[in-house]
């Protein structure tokens, strides 16, 4: 069975496809290929949240290759689905992924976060084309998600925006504003996807303000909750595919259960990587642990 073009996601990717190994499998390939790419543009910055992207990696393959409509040769196409990134400080692990996709030639990260780059430690949309969203402060995707998928409503289109969260952004009150306000709009083509890997700069999430129970507080506001392994791709696809339905009426929420730093074993929930850069011999260990030649 073929699989979907990665570059040609104008149309709503085929379900018949998501238990197909290939698709899972290049989703996989995609997810260690932007860890290796992040531990790279880390390197030229000196410095960056390697763990924060690392947790995220496949949630952010799953939706670039199996799940988002767009166009990567027309990034502001009216119909394509929206991606907002919360966790904005994670962008490193992003821009590899939109650059295999098209959206700009590989070779403009080279000079990541260097005088004259577009691409710094945080997405900028009005200089990255497949940015739908600026962001760094946390607290505002889902706000502005909310707003985006009103407007779809407003202007008759179809489109379902999509909000990646860090769990530690669960803490700002505005995301609890937000999340009223789309449930009581019925805002069924927003979904928003927690992040959840327990640990952010100040330590264990729980241990600064507990979050739980997180899945009975979304469905308490009013929307549809779902669990996940978020490093399951094969668990992901179809979830986040059954999201995109024009027939939804409730907003609804992925807890994506991930593992901060997955993919280097000292990283692996060490809240001390939260931002940092890798000395040579380090970063080389790093890069044989993700599957690379150092």
């Amino acid at each position: 069975m073929s699989i979907p073009n990665p570059r040609d996601h104008t149309e709503e990717p085929d379900r018949s496809l998501t238990a197909d190994p290939e698709l899972v499998g290049l989703v996989q390939s995609k997810a260690r290929f932007s860890r290796l790419e992040t531990v790279r543009l880390i390197s030229i910055a000196k410095t960056g949240h390697y763990a924060s992207g690392f947790s995220c990696a496949e949630i952010l393959a799953t939706l670039y290759y199996g799940v988002l409509r767009i166009r990567p040769n027309e990034p502001d196409w009216p119909e394509r689905d929206r991606f907002l990134f919360g966790k904005g400080h994670a962008a490193a692990t992003l821009y590899p992924l939109l650059a295999d996709l098209g959206f700009y030639p590989p070779s403009d990260l080279d000079d990541y976060t260097r005088l004259g780059s577009a691409f710094g430690d945080h997405p900028d949309m009005t200089r990255i084309p497949g940015i739908d969203f600026s962001s760094g402060s946390l607290g505002h995707a889902l706000s502005t998600g909310t707003g985006m998928a009103l407007s779809a409503r407003l202007t008759g289109r179809e489109f379902t925006t999509f909000v990646l969260l860090g769990d530690g952004e669960l803490h700002e009150g505005q995301i609890w504003e937000a999340a009223l306000s789309a449930a009581h709009h019925q805002v069924g083509n927003l979904v928003a996807i927690v992040d959840r890997n327990d640990h952010s700069l100040d330590g264990r999430i729980d241990g600064v303000t507990s979050i739980e129970p997180l899945a009975d507080k979304w469905r308490s506001f009013g929307w549809d909750a779902y669990e996940v392994d978020g490093h399951d791709v094969a668990a992901l696809l179809p979830l986040l595919q059954s999201l995109r339905d024009p027939a939804r009426t409730k907003p609804a929420v992925v807890i994506a259960k991930t593992v901060k730093g997955k993919g280097i074993s000292y990283m692996e929930s060490e809240f001390g990587w939260h931002l940092g850069w890798l000395a040579p011999e380090d970063e080389a260990k790093a890069i044989i642990e993700l599957g690379g030649q150092p």
